[in-house]
C-alpha cells in the first residue's frame, strides 16, 4: 500500500515535470493513490512578484488526467505567510481542491533555500527563525490541511551542517507547532524530500512520536516529487514510520482524512 500526497508538475514555478510521465510512474510503481500539490506560493514582501498559478491552467491541466490503477486527487501546497490569511481563503474559495498542504517558505523575508536567509546567522539562530516564523503562520491561517515539511529549514544546500536538527534542540518551539496543528485539528506529513540532502525525513521520526503524544491524529506521506524519477521515493520507509507511530496513514478526499490502516 503505497501513497504520495505531494508532488509537483510544470503548474509549479520550479519544475516543468510532465504530469502524465508522474502518473506513469507512479503506476510502474505499483502506488494506489497519488496527489499534486503545485505550489502557489506568496513571497514574504507583499511587493513581489508571486509564484502562483490560474485557475483556468490548474483546471486544464489536471481535470482530465486519469489513471486505470492510481487514484489520483487534486491539491496544492499553499506557502503560508503572516500577511496571506485572506488571499489563501479567496484562492480556495475558486474551485474545490481534496487536499491542502501549509508550508512556509519564507522567515524573514527570505526562502531559507537560498543564501541570503543565512547570512549572519549560525545552524541553531536559522533553525529557530524560521520555526518560529512557522509557528506564528500556523496560528494565523486556519484553511489547510496539513503542515508541510516542518523541518524544511534544514534541507537548503546552504546548511552549514548537512544534517537535519534532532528534536530535542528544539522541542519547546517544535511543541507549540505542534499543539497549534492539534488544536485546529490539522496534521502533519512525513516528507521523504530530505533523505538525500540532509539524511532523514522532513520532520524526523522524533517529531512523528512527539506529535502523536500530543494528541496528533492524522499523518500523510508526500515524496515533494518535482519529476518522475522521484515519485513514491522512500515512501515504503516513511510508511514504515507511519505504522510504527500511528498504525494508520491518511490520503484525502474533498478535504476531508481517509485513514488507511497499516498492518
Amino acid at each position: 500500500m503505497m501513497f504520495d500526497f505531494h508532488m509537483h508538475s510544470r503548474l509549479s514555478f520550479d519544475t516543468d515535470a510532465n504530469p502524465e510521465n508522474m502518473v506513469k510512474a507512479a503506476e510502474k510503481l505499483g502506488l494506489k493513490e497519488i496527489c499534486f500539490t503545485d505550489h502557489y506560493d506568496h513571497h514574504d514582501n507583499i511587493d513581489e512578484e508571486h509564484d502562483i498559478f490560474t485557475i483556468e491552467d490548474y483546471s486544464q491541466t489536471y481535470d482530465g488526467l486519469c489513471s486505470d490503477t492510481v487514484k489520483i486527487r487534486r491539491g496544492v501546497e499553499m506557502g503560508l505567510t503572516l500577511w496571506n490569511p485572506s488571499y489563501v481563503e479567496e484562492f480556495l474559495n475558486r474551485r474545490a481542491f481534496d487536499f491542502i498542504i501549509g508550508s512556509v517558505h519564507y522567515a524573514g523575508g527570505y526562502d531559507p533555500y537560498f543564501p541570503q536567509f543565512w547570512e549572519g546567522v549560525d545552524f541553531a539562530a536559522a533553525v529557530d527563525k524560521y520555526l518560529r516564523t512557522t509557528l506564528e503562520c500556523v496560528r494565523c491561517h486556519q484553511n489547510f490541511d496539513v503542515l508541510g515539511h516542518l523541518t524544511y529549514v534544514c534541507k537548503s544546500p546552504n546548511n552549514p551542517t548537512g544534517k537535519a536538527v534532532p528534536y530535542r534542540d528544539v522541542a519547546d518551539v517544535a511543541d507549540e507547532i505542534m499543539k497549534c496543528l492539534v488544536a485546529k485539528g490539522k496534521g502533519m506529513e512525513i516528507n521523504t524530500s530530505g533523505v538525500d540532502s540532509v539524511g532523514d525525513f522532513l520532520p524526523s521520526a522524533d517529531y512523528i512520536r512527539r506529535f502523536r503524544e500530543l494528541g496528533g491524529e492524522i499523518i500523510t506521506i508526500g515524496s515533494d516529487a518535482h519529476n518522475e524519477s522521484r515519485v513514491g521515493q522512500y515512501a515504503d520507509e516513511a510508511l514504515a514510520i507511519a505504522r510504527e507511530v500511528f498504525g494508520y496513514v491518511c490520503t484525502f478526499e474533498e478535504r476531508r482524512p481517509v485513514f488507511h490502516k497499516l498492518k
